[in-house]
């Protein structure tokens, strides 16, 4: 049981990780550049025309950042295998009704039911 604990922490850890090395390049970049348009704007009375590309950008990626976060928090990337068995297992279903064979379906769900980790 505290191995267990342990191998989520650590896993925790090593994602958290993960997402620094990845994501902390990526805000200095994206900041420099805000900078400067920010910068082209207020001296240049032309740089005015990105602006609102711009906050576009800014809007879409809050929104997908937003949704990201959602997920995240509502253990949508907890068991990423969970998708694709009940996928199958309603394609099966469906194939079975259409040919009045419910009893295969139920085989079919029994057998990918079981090969879940």
């Amino acid at each position: 049981m505290i191995a267990a604990a342990r191998s989520t922490r650590s896993n925790r850890l090593m994602r958290l990780l993960v997402a620094a090395v990845i994501l902390l390049p990526c805000l200095y970049g994206f900041s420099t550049k805000f900078r400067e348009l920010v910068l082209l704007y207020q001296g240049d009375p032309e740089g005015a025309f990105a602006i609102a590309p711009i906050l576009n950008y800014l809007l879409a990626s809050a929104g997908f950042l937003l949704l990201f976060g959602w997920a995240a928090a509502n253990g949508m990337f907890v068991d990423i295998e969970r998708p694709k068995h009940s996928m199958l297992e309603n394609e099966a279903r469906l194939g079975a009704e259409e040919q009045g064979e419910s009893a295969t379906a139920e085989r079919l769900g029994d057998f990918f039911r079981r090969r879940r980790i």
